[in-house]
């Protein structure tokens, strides 16, 4: 065993992990202050809501690019380096967006510089580098990391709107950049240390081609896996991107819909830590269906509903039923794939993810301009969701019976 190796599961252990959950909530603001400043902008360049969603859906496919190629380069120089040239491109990405002249210059600061570069250095990457430092607790390990960006999209929409009315979004952006950089740097350099070694992929049997995975080929439960992925995500996107507008619409203001979305990203907190829990005590695949049934309780209930009160209370049960969704995408990767491939597939997986969240952030946009109301959107996720709830509940019948085929008689 090497020193790193002893580290496993120790204090410090404990404590990287506590130093990627700060960096994640602070990098995790690209994801969601477009979200609140889309009203702003929308006006601002004087375009439709399709046109004015265009910046998320881009930043969400950087988003989900770079997690990947991120993801490669820390495997190569560490996940300090990685994240503190990230920090660079944030910052850079907001300072460049607030001086932006035209939505696509806006539009492209945000793809290539806040995502692409900046914010997917601050997510995949550290869920990734996080899940080697822990076996026996790993469940919930990997669901505080992730829980990140939640805690990001709860603590930062109220602040962005607040200094959105107050300073003006232009103003509000080029200070994002600044305190991203000064604030992510120092954190960085206390990540220096690289991971404990990869276990050893298990065994292939007969020393023939690779083993199966729940009874099919690696290949074809990766591609269902991403499937599932982007579906889940195409539904989760209206109530995440739209709900500000949403109130907007229905005459409750900006400012709800911000104090809705961070209520719906607090309780996401709450849910990815208990589905930590969960995963550790009933396994991921089971998780993961459990909380796909949920989402699309919560989206159905969306479509049949909308007071103020109640769409306040179903945001609340939308962040509580959805939040572990991402996170048991990856501690599925962990269970059912070698651990060497669990970088790349977990990688691959939170890519389908976020290009979920991309299109269906514009979908429901497009949706919108089609009927000039929500209603078709919210039914569209719920169709998604569909398709992924019946993907998962098929990989987890197999999973049921590859397990009970394995166990003694």
């Amino acid at each position: 065993m090497t020193s790193t190796d002893a580290l496993i599961d120790s204090r410090y252990a404990w404590t990287r992990l506590a130093i990627a959950l700060v960096i994640c909530t602070i990098g995790g603001i690209g994801m969601w202050s477009v979200v609140v400043a889309l009203p702003a902008v929308q006006a601002e360049f004087g375009v439709d809501r399709g046109i004015a969603t265009l910046p998320y859906t881009l930043l969400m496919t950087g988003y989900a690019l770079g997690g990947v190629l991120m993801g490669r380069f820390a495997d190569r120089k560490g996940v300090a380096i990685t994240i503190g040239g990230g920090a660079m491109f944030l910052g850079a990405g907001y300072i460049l967006s607030g001086l932006s002249t035209s939505i696509w210059q806006f539009m492209l600061a945000h793809g290539v510089l806040i995502a692409f570069l900046g914010s997917s250095s601050t997510f995949g990457p550290l869920m990734a580098d996080i899940s080697f430092w822990f076996n026996k607790r790993r469940g919930v390990a990997v669901a505080v990391c992730a829980s990140g960006n939640y805690l990001a999209g709860t603590i930062w929409p109220p602040v962005v709107q607040h200094f959105i009315e107050t300073v003006g979004w232009r103003t509000t952006h080029i200070a994002i950049g600044i305190f991203c950089v000064m604030a992510m740097l120092p954190l960085a350099w206390f990540l220096r240390r690289r991971p404990p070694a990869h276990a050893p992929a298990a065994t292939r049997a007969r020393g023939a081609a690779p083993a199966l995975v729940l009874g099919l080929s690696p290949t074809t439960v990766q591609a269902l896996m991403a499937m599932a992925g982007f579906a889940c995500c195409v539904a989760m996107a209206t109530p995440q991107v739209h709900i500000v507008a949403y109130c907007g619409d229905l005459g409750y203001g900006a400012r709800a819909g911000a104090v809705m979305l961070s209520l719906m990203l607090g309780f996401g907190i709450v849910s990815r830590l208990a589905c930590g829990f969960i995963a550790d005590r009933i396994g991921g695949m089971q998780t993961l269906l459990l909380s796909s049934f949920l989402q699309a309780l919560a989206l159905a209930l969306y479509a049949l509903f909308d007071g103020l009160a109640q769409l306040y209370v179903i945001s609340a049960m939308f962040g509580l039923f959805q939040g572990g969704l991402i996170p048991s995408y990856a501690i599925v990767v962990r269970e059912i794939f070698p651990p060497r491939e669990a970088a790349v597939r977990v990688g691959t997986v939170l890519m389908a993810t976020m290009m979920g969240m991309s299109i269906g952030g514009w979908m429901a946009g497009a949706l919108f301009d089609l009927t000039g109301n929500y209603g078709a959107a919210f039914l569209t996720g719920l169709a998604w969701n569909v398709l992924n709830f019946a993907i998962c509940a098929m990989l987890y019948t197999r999973h049921r019976r590859e397990r009970l085929a394995g166990a003694p008689a």
